[in-house]
């Protein structure tokens, strides 16, 4: 802020033109309105409001409330309410614009951001999000199929992939995190915790990697400190795998000589919530026609059902997939178990051909 710029416009912490330019406007529209001669209507006084919401202060928001209650009630007495005076109608939409203006005013001012900028903001943590899911091309005869959805159909949610391979392209690592919470406060800390979880993920023993992530949370005192995950580290030559668990729902294996899902019992604490565990393992090997499921509680939890009860269903339509064959297989899994959820969900489904 210039120090030319007046004391008041400075205390108000407003750009000073554009906020003067709206107290102008509304004095302008207000006295117009006060003629009666119908050029301006009386709910003019609301569109300042509107360019107030994007770019002043709450500050100088309650300033223009000020002015523009002086003007209604200068139109109110100067032509009385009724069909040929003040409208009832437009008195209610500037009050109502007012509000919403500072609403808006108060969300920028908690992102530090003015305009448009907080809607670009957002759709860049979505696509970021998007961007740290996606799995890197995997060699010879594995596929791996995923989807993401946020709860209620929105763009931002608390559930994650993250995954990693390494080097040679011989051990392939994916993780299923669940961050506490919904929504855009969710989906931000989802995005500073992917971002952490991508830079350990193949960087430390997969026995490791949990315990570390664990570490990292508790270091960040969030209110809502904590998560769940599901660890896997593959190997794409032998197909031997590790599956480690920190207080999530349990990875399921289908075992092709078998032709049946089995549930993978890995057991751990929730990150964020102690300090010093270590997950129990659990190994298996994925072959030729085997898959490997891991998924969020979004997909099995309903209030008031058992979370077994969840798994059943799950394991039930899974069972559905084996002779259609398990491409686009994530999909149909959550459009048949979970399609409207009102939590967010997330599905990975790993098979080799």
């Amino acid at each position: 802020m210039s120090r030319r710029s007046p004391r008041l416009v400075r205390v108000l912490n407003a750009d000073p033109l554009l906020f003067l330019a709206c107290v102008a406007a509304i004095v302008v529209f207000g006295a117009i309105s006060g003629r009666g001669n119908g050029y301006v209507p009386l709910g003019a006084i609301a569109l300042p409001f509107l360019v107030g919401a994007l770019f002043l202060s709450t500050r100088a928001l309650v300033f223009l409330d000020v002015v523009a209650a002086a003007m209604l009630i200068y139109v109110i007495a100067k032509l009385g309410m009724g069909p040929n005076g003040a409208r009832l109608g437009s008195v209610i939409v500037v009050g109502l614009t007012a509000a919403f203006a500072h609403i808006v005013a108060r969300s920028r001012e908690r992102l530090g951001v003015k305009g448009l900028r907080g809607e670009t903001m957002l759709v860049d943590l979505r696509d970021r999000l998007m961007a740290q899911g996606r799995f890197p091309q995997l060699p010879g005869d594995w596929h791996v199929d995923l989807v993401l959805r946020s709860a209620g159909g929105s763009s931002f949610g608390g559930d994650f992939i993250v995954s990693a391979l390494s080097e040679d392209g011989k051990r392939l690592e994916v993780a299923v995190v669940d961050v506490s919470g919904k929504g855009v406060d969710a989906g931000t800390r989802a995005l500073q915790l992917s971002g952490a979880l991508g830079g350990l993920l193949g960087s430390l023993p997969p026995q490791e990697f949990l315990g570390a992530a664990n570490n990292y949370l508790l270091r960040q005192d969030w209110d809502e400190g904590f998560a769940t995950a599901v660890h896997a580290a593959i190997d794409l030559a032998t197909g031997e795998f590790i599956v480690n668990s920190a207080g999530h729902p349990p990875g399921v294996h289908f075992d092709a000589g078998a032709g049946r899902w089995r549930t993978i019992d890995a057991e751990g604490a929730m990150l964020g919530l102690l300090a010093g565990w270590n997950p129990r393992s659990v190994s298996g090997v994925l072959r030729g026609g085997d898959a490997l499921l891991l998924y969020t509680d979004g997909l099995i939890e309903l209030p008031g059902r058992d979370l077994d009860l969840g798994v059943d269903k799950l394991l039930g339509e899974a069972e559905r997939l084996i002779p259609r064959g398990f491409a686009g297989g994530a999909s149909r899994l959550i459009d048949a178990v979970a399609p409207s959820g009102a939590d967010d969900r997330a599905i990975v489904l790993l098979y080799r051909g």
